[in-house]
């Protein structure tokens, strides 16, 4: 029995050294050096080429190398019923409201305003806080401790989400009302999981329904944004800026736009990284419950597609 860890263009001895940490003896082979595919019954994914997986007549289980499950779900060759496992890890969601809350924080005291004034010597004390609202789109363990956060720290907030919650305790707003929740924020962060419904979100037709000079704030996948909308977003006014973690291609292509734009911030998708050494417990165990037929932990709900 073997494990698969297929996740091109990344090392993977940190992730080998932290799972046989936990289990010496654990059979693991690597992409693409996978010699014996007729012996994998559990494959560790990151970014893995579409199909591949059809190479392992024995697989039984598909786990997630972080919290994110669209590069699995949006694969076709995978059996709809296989079960597909995630990474939920503290640090993760410690890391992630951090990133936000930074990125909230360098709009409502305009760090970027003053790091272009300093280069261009200017004194200018007009303004220096914008007050904020939050909303956060997407108001599961990430957005909650999101808007937990924010919240503590005196900001008003709201959350957006696709199904309907009853005792929130913040105001809420199903995705029927989406214009009801925009109206109230200036500060706009989508922490959405990828699925159908929610690919292409952030566009200008929603941008358009933004109070004038909202800063957006997208940490949750680059598929959520059309990117082409978001530069004239800006120039109608209809944002302020945006600060971004994630792109529809990445590493960004030297010749993208947003290299070049001054009015967002670009970060190489480092809000929230999964630390191997956290998270291999959880891959331990999940295998051991497969061997022993028993529940499996952090399952995905396909139909959520998370």
């Amino acid at each position: 029995m073997s494990i698969a860890i297929i996740s091109p263009g990344r090392n993977p001895k940190v992730w080998i050294d932290a799972l046989k940490k936990h289990q010496p003896d654990l059979d693991i082979q690597v992409y693409p050096d996978i010699n014996r595919p007729n012996e994998v019954e559990m494959a560790l994914l990151w970014q893995h080429p579409p199909g591949y997986l059809s190479n392992f007549p024995n697989l039984k289980l598909i786990s997630s190398l972080g919290a994110g499950v669209d590069h699995i779900l949006s694969d076709p060759a995978v059996p709809e019923s296989m079960p597909i496992v995630r990474i939920v890890d503290e640090k993760l969601t410690w890391s992630m409201t951090n990133y936000v809350v930074t990125g909230v924080l360098n709009f409502h005291r305009q760090i970027t305003r003053y790091q272009a004034d300093q280069k261009r010597k200017v004194w200018d004390m007009s303004n220096p806080e914008i007050p904020v609202k939050v909303g956060v789109m997407g108001v599961g363990a990430l957005g909650g401790d999101v808007l937990d956060k924010l919240h503590y720290m005196g900001f008003p907030v709201f959350g957006l989400g696709f199904t309907e919650k009853r005792g929130f305790p913040y105001p809420y707003f199903s995705r029927d009302r989406m214009g009801d929740f925009l109206s109230e924020i200036n500060v706009l962060i989508c922490l959405l999981p990828l699925t159908p419904e929610t690919e292409g979100i952030l566009n200008l037709e929603l941008f358009k329904k933004c109070n004038p000079g909202t800063y957006l704030i997208n940490v949750a996948r680059g598929k959520h944004l059309i990117e082409e909308d978001l530069i004239p977003a800006l120039d109608k006014g209809y944002l302020s800026g945006a600060m971004l973690d994630v792109y529809r291609k990445e590493p960004l292509p030297e010749e993208h736009p947003f290299w070049g734009e001054s009015r967002i911030l670009c970060t190489p998708h480092i809000a929230s990284v999964t630390n191997p050494e956290a998270a291999s417990p959880q891959i331990i165990e999940n295998f051991r419950r497969l061997k022993s037929n028993l529940d499996l932990l952090n399952i995905v709900d396909r139909e959520k597609g998370y």
